[in-house]
């Protein structure tokens, strides 16, 4: 590809978007603009490093990199599994760690041991779904909110929740209890599979280089 070609990435706003790129300038790759406060721009561009930048809600990362319009996202692992785009995940980026769960009072852990048909309430139905039917075998009526998900046992709208569970301090105070993990979760890096093939040079570079940050971070 032309080497005036941007590399665009889009990250996920918030608490990740800036641990990504205090990440990103471990390897020399800056983006002072998106440092500005109260700035109203959209796009943020190292002219220097042909690179681009925008922030995204969390959902959204991977469909602008499935669809081409960002090559490269970094978002959490839950978005990934919740939204199930055709992309490629190459990086765990280590950051954001924490665990998706079924949580839920201690007396439903008997129902969930026999396997007995409940209720689940969730923010995440296709992870809640993927592993109550496709690994658990268990026949369950998935309720989707959008709220504090914590609140749907307490007042028997479900049996359990299936949840992202960070301390657990939240789960406590409501008499509620880590019952199952489901899988652990963290930041990921995301790549367009045309990207990939197309920019492959660039982007295995950069890979390359977060890797070597990331594995003596945690030597």
């Amino acid at each position: 590809m032309s080497e005036n070609r941007y590399l665009t990435f889009a990250l996920g706003k918030g608490r990740l978007a800036k641990q990504t790129l205090q990440t990103l300038e471990t390897i020399g790759i800056t983006c002072e603009a998106m440092k500005e406060k109260d700035t109203r721009k959209l796009i943020f561009v190292n002219e220097e490093l042909k690179l681009r930048f925008f922030l995204a809600k969390g959902p959204d990362v991977p469909t602008y990199v499935e669809y081409g319009a960002a090559d490269i996202g970094v978002v959490g692992k839950d978005t990934i599994l919740e939204e199930g785009r055709k992309i490629y995940e190459v990086l765990d980026l280590g950051f954001g760690a924490c665990r998706m769960c079924v949580c839920g009072p201690d007396e439903a852990k008997g129902l969930l041991q026999r396997r007995e048909l409940i209720r689940v309430a969730t923010k995440y139905p296709r992870i809640a779904k993927d592993y109550f039917l496709g690994k658990k075998h268990q026949t369950v009526e998935i309720i989707k909110l959008n709220g504090s998900i914590e609140l749907a046992p307490i007042v028997g709208l479900s049996e359990v929740i299936v949840d992202i569970v960070e301390t657990g301090s939240t789960l406590r105070e409501n008499g509620l209890f880590v019952l199952e993990e489901v899988c652990p979760l963290s930041a990921r890096m995301v790549v367009n599979q045309v990207s990939m093939k197309m920019e492959n040079e660039r982007i295995t570079k950069l890979i390359t280089d977060l890797k070597a940050v990331i594995e003596k971070k945690n030597a």
